[in-house]
């Protein structure tokens, strides 16, 4: 790809949604009010793990006030299977036959007033049946097991068992034969390592307001970051055609993809058609910790063999994910993803989806990778230290490059791993000198990012303005990106371009906003809209100046008459939006795209830690990532989404766990005792923004919002070997975890 010169893209803008946000006024998801709307409230399981006798809401549906209650069976029966299993959803959403976890949805009640509702829940008699709990990998897959489906067969597995059990899918990646080649290797690194079940810790918890009409029209109010697959969704639980329900995404107060499925909307549609009136529902934030999906905790068990030269010859890996109280973990992403940073001749991975009894699990940035990959780079670190060669230069060695073909099949074009090594090795950062107690870590990180289905159409305004609408909500800076984008193409500044996310039925389909994916898929659909947009212009320009539209070219927001002739002048955007009316009327531009290739991102993180060996207290003194963005369109987004991964990733490094006793009672369903990282906690995260520019979009661009938060889990797992001489294998690397290795090895001192 030729490098292009850009006028607006990489400049710096402020974002247009800025002003209301930092003022309040930008309405999130708990802000929308209807007329006569009621509250929704969810009964929730106080159990792990139990059969449902009975439930009766008789009381509840008595008590004043009370204008609707649901429960499980009041929902249609879905079937099971297909890309998203209804027959899960539907059990997710409301238990039937059993709860399957602690804050599993039973019941839901609409009243006139949250505390009429709150008392409604109180009156609801639940019958039970207390089953043992599963709350770890080992207890799931013992020989006696409980077991949490009885219908549940381990897809992929040869032959397929014959009763039922809790592993729901294995996943197998082979490439040639790696068991034969480690006798071939002079250095060899076995180790096993655990992550446990960690939140993506988004601000805004999940809320909704729905309103269903006489004639089945539904009304959605939400923060989600999917607005269509809401729509869909319901449509299918509901028996509606989709034109009958309008999605109406609220601006949305983080997402990190636990929020591209649902849990409330359902509900407060079903209520609505019961009660007849709109009904709004907002989860408190135990709620959200209790019942949302979080990441899978995760065993791997890793091995990986090198010759003394320097290079990997063979590495196998056994993953295990929890999926939650239903299937569907992302393991199958963390076996893709954990080696594709090398060239690696021979490998073998097996990934296992395994049931326990806590909530289902959710997309978590880059979802499935950055587990796997903190076992791979940790080995991968050991591997070098025992060969004498420095990390960086022992992962330059063995990246992949342009023609490299990863493991799961796909063949690289340009990609920027070695360019973003590189950086980190010239990085001043890299020399700097290392205090008492401190250590150094480095690590790699891969993500495929998304491409799917996008639309968007661009409105000329009589002034000169434009509008862009597209259907994908704005997480990360999104509407400023793609206002940059729209601006290079019309030649017009992006403060003139007025970017907005449109409901279900304003804009065409979109895939949701994940996956790294809006930047990349549904700028593409920007550009091309645009770019029908300065067709259109030069066909207006060519109708005044009375020639042939291929005689009328195209530069800085203008349009040029490419012979001279009486009146042909050099004309504006707004010159030309001025005479719209008398030359053919209104002008938008539309375009779809179904992205066909992606943008496959690499990163390296560097990470300096300081442990103190009285408490085992670890602070991370310095960080520095380097990225692959292909093109950065708004730097400091891209910066910004590097360091939230940055920040993310040492979270769950450090001190990010669930904690549940023995019953499945999760400890600590709040901010107050889950432990993210506040920004007293951190340095500045210094950021290096590669670009190699990506072959599948116009301008270069790969997603940036997954990749960075891969690497950091064995960033820091690194430095603290180097800090302690201690390989920490089970995360959260929190205080009392090591204070006790340090006790172990004799090294407080």
């Amino acid at each position: 790809m030729s490098e292009r010169k850009f006028r607006y893209v990489g400049t710096r803008p402020i974002r247009h949604d800025g002003i209301d946000k930092v003022t309040g006024r930008a309405t999130f998801g708990a802000d929308f009010k209807l007329p006569g709307m009621l509250w929704g409230r969810v009964l929730r399981s106080p159990h792990a793990h139990a059969r449902i006798l009975s439930i009766d809401t008789s009381k509840a549906a008595a008590l004043p006030g009370v204008k609707a209650v649901v429960v499980g069976a009041d929902l249609p029966e879905m079937p099971p299977g297909g890309e998203t299993d209804m027959h899960d959803l539907t059990r997710n959403i409301l238990a039937r036959e059993k709860v399957l976890y602690d804050g599993h949805a039973i019941a839901a009640v609409a009243a006139t007033t949250r505390s009429i509702a709150d008392a409604a829940l109180e009156l609801i008699d639940v019958r039970y049946e207390l089953l043992d709990p599963v709350l770890d990998l080992d207890r799931a897959i013992a020989p006696d097991a409980p077991i949490l489906h009885s219908e549940l067969r381990c897809e992929g597995s040869d032959p397929k068992p014959q009763g039922p059990t809790n592993v729901a899918q294995r996943v197998e990646i082979v490439r040639g034969d790696a068991a034969a080649t480690f006798a071939q290797c002079d250095v060899v690194v076995e180790r096993e390592f655990t992550t446990p079940t960690v939140h993506q810790g988004y601000i805004e918890p999940f809320a909704c307001v729905a309103r269903s009409t006489e004639d089945d029209q539904t009304l959605v109010w939400c923060c989600t970051q999917g607005p269509f697959m809401i729509r869909a969704m319901c449509a299918r639980l509901l028996g509606l055609e989709v034109s009958k329900i309008k999605v109406i995404p609220s601006e949305i107060g983080g997402g990190f993809g636990g929020k591209t499925t649902l849990y409330l909307e359902p509900l407060a549609i079903w209520l609505s058609r019961k009660s007849g009136r709109p009904v709004k529902m907002v989860m408190s934030r135990p709620e959200v910790f209790r019942a949302t999906g979080p990441a899978s905790a995760t065993r791997t068990r890793v091995k990986i063999g090198a010759t003394r030269d320097g290079k990997i010859q063979a590495a196998t890996a056994t993953l295990e994910y929890e999926a939650g109280a239903f299937k569907g973990s992302p393991v199958v992403a963390g076996a893709m993803s954990m080696f594709t940073m090398y060239d690696i001749p021979h490998a073998k991975i097996e990934g296992y989806d395994i049931l326990t009894n806590k909530p289902k699990v959710a997309a978590y940035r880059a979802p499935g990778a950055p587990m796997s990959t903190f076992a791979s780079e940790s080995a991968i670190d050991e591997i070098a230290a025992k060969l004498g060669m420095d990390p960086i230069d022992f992962r330059l060695k063995n990246a992949v490059r342009e023609g490299s073909t990863a493991l799961y099949g796909q063949r690289f074009k340009s990609i920027g791993l070695i360019e973003c090594l590189e950086s980190l090795k010239k990085h001043p950062h890299y020399a700097a000198p290392l205090a008492q107690g401190q250590g150094r870590g480095i690590a790699c990180g891969f993500w495929f990012n998304g491409n799917q289905q996008s639309s968007a159409s661009v409105h000329l305004n009589e002034d000169g303005t434009a509008t862009v609408i597209s259907g994908c909500p704005d997480i990360g800076g999104s509407r400023a990106s793609l206002a940059l984008m729209a601006a290079e193409e019309l030649g017009i500044p992006s403060e003139r371009i007025r970017p907005i996310v449109a409901d279900t039925e304003t804009v065409g389909y979109n895939d949701g906003t994940g996956g790294s994916r809006v930047t990349f898929a549904t700028g593409t659909a920007v550009i091309e809209a645009s770019r029908d947009i300065v067709k259109q212009l030069r066909t207006r320009a060519a109708a005044l100046w009375s020639c042939d539209v291929e005689k009328v070219g195209w530069e800085d927001g203008r349009a040029l008459p490419l012979e001279a002739g009486e009146g042909r002048v050099p004309m504006t955007v707004a010159q030309l939006a001025r005479r719209m009316a008398r030359t053919g009327g209104p002008i938008v531009g539309r375009a779809t795209w179904m992205a066909r290739g992606n943008g496959p991102s690499f990163a390296a993180h560097l990470a300096d830690v300081e442990v103190d060996r009285e408490t085992g207290c670890v602070k991370v003194v310095r960080y520095t990532t380097s990225q692959d963005a292909g093109k950065a369109i708004h730097p400091s987004y891209v910066e910004g989404q590097l360091q939230g991964g940055a920040v993310q990733g040492i979270g769950w490094a450090l001190n990010e766990a669930y904690h549940y006793d023995a019953k499945g009672t999760l400890q600590n369903p709040g901010f107050l005792d889950y432990r993210m990282p506040v920004a007293s906690d951190l340095p500045m995260i210094d950021t290096i923004v590669v670009e190699v520019p990506n072959p599948h979009h116009p301008y270069g661009v790969r997603g940036v919002g997954e990749t960075s938060i891969v690497p950091p889990l064995a960033a820091v797992a690194n430095a603290m070997h180097a800090a302690t001489g201690i390989r920490f294998t089970d995360l959260p690397m929190s205080p009392p975890v090591v204070l006790e290795a340090l006790e172990k090895r004799g090294a407080r001192g």
